[in-house]
């Protein structure tokens, strides 16, 4: 067992220090110090050219990942393992009056203990055994532990029977331009090397799954996310003629009320259960002020997946969609009949039916109407909009739907379902390839021989929880379920573009051992230092040694 706290704990010290708030100029500030301290260590003096810092590609900003490999020369063997971790962070507004010490955990530290404090947060300040700060937990601790993992081995390489690689990325908080990229230096490297790759590693977070969870938690895998959208279009009326119209924003209350939290829409896999959905965004499209009802609705939700495909959403989420249209005609129908009687007013049959269709179907639909005129127009439009830099790749295809709809020779209300950002894809360990049974016969072995040395349960689960590069180093989608998600996305090819041919040419099982702690991504973000600086670090040794030193 390595005698590696102090160590780690000074690294990490160093990287927390750093503010590299996501799609800030810190991510490439942090790169360039992590590449300095990597090329500084004498093996990569002698080595320089295996420690390199590369930038993104497709990429609007100038940032960079670190990329950095020890052959091991106990044997010739090329089989090598991946430490992967990300550098950037969230942003520090949370922090309010703090945030200046947001980043300097000793600092943090004592000003935090002079405000009032829930309970718990006041227990862990006090105790000497916890690390407060932007980035301590998620994940620059992981990092710092895999940064050790590498200076060690690049002392002792003779400890080897293969190469270890070290991926330090940016932009995993937001949309994973850097191990998009990092993916083709991974490749090159494979060609060049003659690399081998069998096992990545990841170090991100991990959390109690409930109050009063006392784990620790090892995960294989991990979950899908997806952003299955809905454009939803009424019949737009005076609020003088309420009832001659149909607000949209009706409908997407509707929608809302039928798919936000509802277990019907958890995906159980390997005994394992997602969270629901849940919104993220809820609005109408008016730009202004009038006193004509809305003609379009926004909507979208976060949607985890362990087993479903892109394909399987899309037809759960058109039956919900219809569920949610019928709830809103019939409580429609209910309001205008109470209205008449209480006025006297003549009732007369509200023409509006259910519609939901995919963007892919409406898509069709309008090429089929409008032929090569449509497709011309359609894609002239977003190269204009691209221009428009304020728009994120969810505004973005929420315009371009709405431009769509102009098109369309029926106008009636309808739901418009459709993708409107990155796929994450779902990672299953399952055993079917031999380095999967490998990797997961070397974490068994790793958890027997820590275990002992740690008093609370270290638990093995299939699936890390929360969204991360996990799902770019490995596929468990067929090429179908990739199509659906693209072709569903009208950002694509044009705001959005991702060539998960990378991802499946690289194709490694991936298990995620990083730090503990709470309140990622809040004020009170914090890190236990006993197991991620301790526990952390064997663990992963435990897995390298089993895999590529010799067991």
């Amino acid at each position: 067992m390595f005698d590696c706290r102090d160590e780690v704990l000074f690294y990490t010290k160093q990287l927390v220090n750093i503010e590299s708030i996501v799609n800030t100029n810190g991510e490439k500030e942090i790169a360039q110090v992590l590449h300095a301290m990597i090329a500084s260590l004498p093996y990569f003096m002698e080595f320089p050219e295996q420690v390199v810092i590369s930038r993104t590609s497709d990429d609007e900003l100038e940032r960079y990942n670190v990329l950095a490999f020890v052959k091991g020369t106990k044997s010739d063997s090329s089989d090598t393992v991946i430490l992967m971790g990300h550098l950037d962070t969230v942003g520090i507004d949370d922090f309010t009056q703090l945030a200046d010490l947001a980043c300097n955990p000793d600092e943090l530290l004592e000003a935090i203990k002079k405000e009032a404090l829930p309970e718990s947060v006041r227990a862990h300040a006090e105790s000497g055994n916890w690390m407060f700060g932007r980035g301590t937990l998620d994940m620059k601790s992981g990092v710092a532990s895999h940064l050790y993992l590498l200076k060690y081995y690049s002392e002792h390489p003779d400890e080897l029977e293969g190469n270890l690689v070290l991926l330090a990325e940016c932009d995993e908080e937001d949309s994973s331009h850097g191990i998009l990229s990092a993916l083709k230096d991974l490749q090159a490297w494979k060609e060049q090397h003659g690399f081998n790759y069998i096992a990545a590693i990841n170090a991100d977070f991990v959390a109690p799954r409930h109050e009063g969870d006392e784990n620790r938690y090892i995960y294989k895998g991990t979950v899908g996310k997806l952003l299955p959208s809905f454009f939803i279009t009424g019949s737009e009326t005076h609020v003088g003629s309420c009832f001659e119209g149909l607000d949209p924003n009706l409908i997407a209350a509707e929608l809302t009320r039928q798919l936000d939290y509802n277990p019907d829409l958890c995906n159980e896999a390997l005994g394992e259960t997602t969270v629901p959905p849940v919104s993220l965004k809820q609005m109408d499209l008016k730009p202004a002020y009038t006193v004509q009802t809305a003609l379009s609705a926004y909507v979208y939700y976060n949607f985890f997946i362990h087993s479903w495909s892109p394909k399987d959403v899309l037809e759960k989420l058109t039956v919900q969609a219809e569920i949610a249209f019928t709830n809103a005609l019939t409580l429609l129908k209910e309001r205008y009949e109470r209205f008449c009687r209480m006025t006297g007013e003549p009732c007369r049959d509200l023409p509006w039916k259910v519609r939901v269709m995919t963007y892919g179907d409406m898509e069709e639909e309008l090429a089929q109407a409008h032929g090569e005129e449509y497709t011309r127009y359609i894609d002239d439009f977003k190269q204009q909009l691209l221009n428009d830099q304020s728009l994120d790749v969810r505004m973005f295809a929420a315009k371009t739907v709405e431009e769509a709809w102009k098109w369309m020779p029926d106008k009636s209300p309808a739901i418009i379902l459709f993708y409107s950002s990155l796929y994450s894809p779902r990672v299953e360990l399952k055993g079917d390839r031999l380095e999967e049974r490998n990797l997961m016969e070397a974490l068994d072995k790793a958890v027997a021989a820590v275990q002992p040395s740690y008093s609370k349960p270290i638990v093995v689960r299939d699936f890390f929880p929360y969204i991360s590069d996990m799902s770019f180093v490995a596929l468990s989608d067929d090429e179908a379920a990739l199509e659906t998600a693209a072709k569903n996305n009208p950002s694509w090819g044009s705001k959005l573009l991702v060539n998960y041919q990378d991802v499946r040419r690289l194709n490694v099982p991936v298990v995620n051992i990083g730090p503990y702690g709470l309140d990622a991504h809040k004020k009170y973000e914090r890190m236990e230092l006993d197991y991620s600086l301790e526990a952390v670090p064997n663990l992963t040794n435990m897995v390298i040694k089993q895999l590529i030193g010799g067991k």
